[in-house]
């Protein structure tokens, strides 16, 4: 299918025509397979990524704009998928909760940031802290994870920073 039928299809999607989707999708859904299984390497993953983009694309079909390259904007799509599944799978195999604990509870008394982190912080302060800077999850991942709000996290992750900038002033 060439770029123009493919944004015909897609022009026509926003109308309300849903034969057109299934034209694009049956066009379409062996190239986005390929592009995604480079990302998954798995057979079943894949499909499952495949399904995922389409049901985005058809439900994010009002932001596509009539003329632009309809190819590229549901290959980014994918992509979008495709970063954010192995971002969070890496995350869920990198650290379980019970792995998790004792990274949380551990006194490092070594001189350096850790001890400076067990000395200044109290324990909800001293896991946030830790989440965040040393594990790179974001203040939402966070707040799931030690069921908090969102908004409880990042105070305490901003009073923490500044507990920790005073300890070192007046440690030094």
């Amino acid at each position: 299918m060439n770029r123009k039928k493919m944004d015909e299809c897609l022009v026509r999607t926003q109308a309300g025509d849903k034969t057109a989707y299934s034209l694009f999708y049956a066009e379409t859904a062996k190239g986005v397979f390929a592009f995604l299984y480079g990302y998954y390497n798995n057979y079943a993953r894949t499909e499952e990524a495949v399904q995922e983009t389409y049901y985005k694309a058809l439900k994010n079909i009002a932001q596509y704009r009539a003329g632009s390259d309809a190819r590229a904007w549901l290959l980014q799509i994918a992509k979008n998928i495709a970063r954010n599944d192995l971002k969070q799978a890496k995350r869920e195999s990198t650290l379980s909760d019970e792995e998790l604990a004792p990274l949380l509870t551990e006194q490092i008394s070594d001189g350096c940031v850790f001890d400076a982190i067990n000395r200044a912080l109290d324990q909800t302060e001293k896991q946030i802290v830790i989440l965040h800077v040393l594990w790179g999850y974001k203040h939402r991942e966070i707040a799931e994870k030690l069921q908090m709000p969102l908004g409880t996290v990042t105070s305490k992750y901003k009073v923490s920073v500044a507990k920790l900038k005073k300890y070192w002033k007046e440690d030094n």
